[in-house]
């Protein structure tokens, strides 16, 4: 599923940074400039609610807590009514339910690079 999404994104002329798991996303968000790093923020996160190790949810809540505003697209399966208000209450930009038509996660990630 990741490759495909990251391969969507790639073709519609995004520049992409993949990462493994919440834990390898704190390790690239403390190589970024301002945090000890030299690594520019990216434009926008999208992240799956349900990973190895920590959940989109702790990951946002945790990039939030660090000074992190670019927008965050968290995607899930299973997201209940109450995931999607914890979502938003994190900072969440959207929440997509998957399966995501491809359309709308680019049509996502296009609004919220425009409207940051």
């Amino acid at each position: 599923m990741r490759a495909m999404l990251v391969r969507t994104l790639r073709r519609a002329g995004y520049t992409v940074v993949e990462v493994e798991d919440g834990f390898e996303l704190g390790d690239y968000v403390a190589m970024m400039r301002g945090h000890g790093g030299t690594l520019a923020p990216p434009d926008v996160i999208v992240s799956d609610v349900r990973m190895p190790g920590r959940t989109g949810l702790e990951a946002l809540g945790r990039l939030r807590d660090q000074g992190i505003a670019c927008p965050v697209l968290l995607l899930s399966a299973f997201a209940d009514e109450e995931t999607h208000a914890e979502a938003l209450r994190l900072g969440a930009r959207r929440l997509l339910d998957k399966p995501v038509d491809l359309d709308v996660l680019k049509a996502a990630v296009r609004d919220a690079v425009a409207h940051d």
